[in-house]
């Protein structure tokens, strides 16, 4: 049986080259539907490695909590005539003691991260920059998946005694220790010196998903205790001189006071122990700072997985239907490869006589046939894969878009062009088996 595929794959070969021109004009539509499958399959790829390096930034089992500042709202008739303006209950504001008390109530709470960012500048060896210094607690590290390139993450004798240490990105060390070892030296933040317990390893975010997912540049930040940063720093749940003296200033002036943050915390990571009771948790969370915000909602919970399986979700449909419009092109091609094949057997009917009379049987004439046009799918399968490949590499370069070309979307972009190969051939092969060898030879 190998012999007689061997001949007739040899017989198929002549015959392709025989015909040069027809044969690669018959498998252009199997090229580019082929290059359009593999291109759309590297986007869709391309698309959700996205989606999931999202979900490691974010945290697979987190739930984030944010404050909410509320504007000022009122009637203008009131403002003008000094009227009263409705009072609202009293909200303390995202606090520590909302992630004390999550962490020690909420059950399946595995960790609670407050966090508290602060603009601010840092100098050391002459060298200034303005810089976000960010205040964090003790399992921040661990729930955004930042790793140390040297040094030790913060003790709980730094948190409890409130150090003044930190630990910076990696460009925050680039820059202000370039030809030092940055651990154990002390940078100047703000008014205050702080000692480096820990320089983090560089974290390429792209620029998509700063802006999507509201992230910052992490390599370019100063981390310090959560603790450190309340006492040290800034507290804005603490009221100061500085907030009596502008209020009273706006009063005498009778201007509007702006609306103020004045949530301790910028934000609030919620670390679930079991993936399945992330939503369950949320809403815990959700009714818990309810209650203790007096009934103002004031804040907003949110869960990254199920945003980002909604996207993933909504990005899978849209794969489906770009590979289905480019699946077409196949279906086109095929169609073209069968107009092509009747046309040869036509074309060789006197070959198909001198064949049979010479002792081939009409299982030898369909694999002739059928060979033939697998073979030129194969060809034309191949070529548009590199083709397809080299689409996706072009709309990575010059779109930025991430593309990934996997194994598996090249086998099966082969698999469907050997397949419509066999689809598409088999009846001019089956017609070309069914001439009369008489008939046939006196075929002109």
């Amino acid at each position: 049986m190998i012999g007689i595929i061997l001949v007739n794959l040899a017989v198929a070969i002549e015959a392709i080259a025989h015909n040069k021109t027809r044969s690669i004009l018959t498998s252009l539509g199997i090229i580019f539907g082929v290059a359009s499958v593999i291109a759309m399959l590297a986007i869709g790829k391309g698309a959700q490695l996205e989606i999931m390096s999202q979900i490691r930034l974010l945290g697979a089992n987190n739930v984030i909590v944010t404050p909410v500042i509320e504007q000022s709202e009122g009637s203008v008739a009131e403002e003008e005539d000094g009227g009263p303006e409705e009072e609202k209950p009293f909200s303390p504001g995202l606090t520590m003691a909302d992630a004390l008390s999550i962490a020690a109530v909420v059950p399946g709470v595995e960790a609670v991260s407050p966090e508290t960012v602060v603009e601010t500048t840092a100098i050391q060896s002459g060298y200034r920059r303005s810089i976000k210094l960010v205040g964090v607690g003790p399992a921040y590290f661990e729930d955004s998946d930042f790793q140390l390139r040297s040094g030790t993450h913060f003790s709980a004798q730094h948190v409890n005694d409130s150090a003044p240490v930190c630990i910076i990105g990696a460009a925050v060390a680039t820059r202000f220790f370039p030809n030092e070892e940055a651990l154990g030296k002390r940078i100047k933040v703000g008014m205050l010196w702080l000692t480096v317990v820990g320089v983090l390893l560089p974290r390429s975010i792209s620029d998509r998903n700063i802006e999507r997912l509201g992230l910052r540049n992490f390599d370019l930040d100063i981390y310090t205790p959560i603790t450190t940063m309340l006492l040290r720093f800034e507290d804005r749940a603490r009221l100061t001189a500085a907030d009596l003296q502008r209020a009273a200033m706006n009063q005498s002036t009778g201007q509007a006071q702006p609306a103020q943050n004045t949530h301790q915390l910028d934000r609030l990571v919620v670390r679930v122990a079991d993936s399945r009771r992330v939503r369950p948790v949320a809403e815990v969370i959700t009714r818990m700072l309810e209650r203790r915000h007096n009934g103002v909602i004031d804040f907003e919970v949110t869960v990254p997985e199920a945003l980002l399986k909604q996207e993933r979700r909504t990005q899978n449909i849209f794969n489906v239907v770009l590979a289905s419009i480019a699946s077409i092109s196949l279906i086109v091609g095929g169609i073209g490869i069968m107009n092509i094949m009747l046309a040869s057997v036509l074309e060789r009917i006197r070959e198909i006589g001198i064949r049979r009379s010479m002792g081939a049987t009409r299982r030898d004439i369909i694999l002739q046939f059928l060979i033939e046009a697998v073979t030129i799918t194969i060809a034309g399968g191949i070529i548009g894969v590199l083709l397809g490949v080299g689409i996706s590499s072009s709309i990575e370069f010059f779109a930025d878009i991430g593309t990934s070309v996997s194994a598996f979307s090249i086998l099966i972009a082969v698999s469907v062009s050997v397949a419509i190969g066999l689809l598409f051939g088999i009846w001019p092969a089956r017609k070309a088996s069914l001439q009369d060898p008489v008939h046939a030879l006196r075929y002109e």
